[in-house]
């Protein structure tokens, strides 16, 4: 056993990363990749099956839950971020530094094209099924398997509509996590912090999943659609719908200004401002202490 533990750790010395930004990039990328694999996985069961094994409730739940298994993974490394509009909020309220939101961009696309291959590999028989004699992989149609890894918009959506569905969703999720990592605000038990997380992306979905299927994730949506124009799907599915790949990567952004801008005018502003007045009484009442101590 002891030759075992010396090679093991000749391996972990040989492999270890020591630059931090790119392992917290690397964390991000397969927190990301769990996000997606289970995501699209529980829609490849439930388009390939026709409805027989899965469900609208059961998609949103693999959505929720692998954003809180992601979060599980990569968290004590990168923060669990699964989402560039996540640390662009963060960002903005100077928790995080600016140097990491490219490089966290970069991750999570890859982890999240990652994550749409492997579920690609996995129902490769299956996908070619459904299509049917014609054999194609089609974007639009009653035989469309290409939002199975990324969001198109209902027939009935507009793109104004469309943005502005992207936009509160976005907004919703930043109000919920900044409320949640918030340490003035209502404290989340130590380890709790991904379920509620996941928990916040199960009601996003279960409420405002059926206009366009809920992105509010640039990552998650651009790099499994990168992967469908690769993997046999063609360009089609940054055309399809009058372009409407580009709301799920610029919509989420202004929703997390958004998300910002309520939160802190309603909430965090006040509780911090609570924070540092008791903090401030506190200070006053021992220097108080300090001054009749030394008097007597």
């Amino acid at each position: 056993m002891g030759w075992q533990k010396s090679v093991l750790d000749k391996l972990a010395q040989t492999f270890q990363i020591r630059n931090k930004l790119l392992r917290q990039g690397l964390a991000e990328c397969l927190g990301t990749l769990i996000l997606v694999m289970f995501g699209c996985g529980s829609l490849a069961q439930l388009k390939l099956s026709e409805g027989s094994h899965g469900l609208f409730l059961t998609a949103n739940l693999a959505f929720g839950f692998g954003a809180t298994l992601g979060i599980l993974v990569c968290g004590q490394v990168s923060g669990g971020h699964l989402n560039p509009a996540v640390t662009f909020a963060l960002c903005l309220l100077g928790r995080e530094k600016w140097r990491k939101f490219p490089v966290y961009f970069l991750f999570q696309t890859l982890g999240s094209f990652l994550g749409a291959a492997i579920i690609f590999a996995e129902y490769h028989d299956a996908i070619y099924d459904y299509a049917g004699e014609s054999n194609e992989l089609l974007v639009l149609g009653e035989k469309e398997t290409a939002g199975i890894f990324a969001t198109y918009p209902s027939k009935y959506l507009t793109p104004l509509n469309g943005f502005f569905d992207q936009v509160i969703g976005t907004a919703s999720l930043i109000v919920c996590i900044l409320a949640i990592v918030d340490p003035y605000n209502n404290p989340i038990p130590q380890g709790l912090e991904a379920f509620t997380v996941g928990f916040s992306v199960l009601i996003i979905g279960l409420s405002m999943g059926f206009n366009s299927g809920y992105a509010v994730n640039p990552a998650r949506d651009f790099g499994p659609r990168l992967f469908t124009a690769m993997a046999g799907w063609g360009s089609e599915v940054f055309t399809a719908r009058d372009y409407w790949f580009l709301v799920p990567i610029f919509a989420p952004f202004i929703g997390a200004v958004i998300g910002v801008i309520v939160y802190q005018l309603m909430v965090g502003w006040h509780v911090e401002g609570e924070a540092r007045d008791k903090k401030a009484k506190a200070r006053e009442e021992v220097m108080n202490l300090n001054d009749v101590a030394s008097k007597e």
